[in-house]
């Protein structure tokens, strides 16, 4: 047991022998406010990308719910008068379509908040 402690001891005492040292006045190329030039990043408002996000995915939300709705109709085409494939489509269907007024409603809800939300705080339409 007094050899365990021994080497723990020893191992803990030459960990402090190779510490790396603290580099907090590391005066690098990069301080301040020209520390984010280097990164490659855009300069654009986080609430611009934030808003472009937003209505990029709404865009893709509302593309899927017509290609729903585009194979609930397929499907009730080709129902060759099965009913219970005629209710399954028109069950898709109807579906589909509420998905698509949430969808539409989230699109016009998020652009009205975002608009006012950037057009209060800067005083400009993001538009511009």
């Amino acid at each position: 047991m007094k050899k365990i402690k021994a080497v723990i001891l020893s191992l803990f005492a030459l960990s402090l022998l190779f510490s790396v040292p603290a580099l907090a006045q590391n005066n690098g190329p990069y301080i301040g406010l020209d520390y984010g030039q280097a990164t490659g990043l855009g300069k654009n408002d986080i609430r611009l990308t934030i808003a472009r996000i937003i209505n990029v995915l709404l865009g893709l939300l509302g593309t899927v719910a017509i290609v729903i709705i585009l194979w609930a109709g397929f499907k009730w085409m080709t129902a060759g008068g099965n009913n219970e494939d005629i209710d399954q489509a028109k069950k898709i269907l109807i579906s589909s379509v509420i998905g698509l007024a949430i969808i539409l409603s989230a699109y016009a809800i998020s652009n009205f908040v975002l608009t006012q939300l950037y057009k209060s705080t800067t005083g400009f339409d993001y538009r511009e």
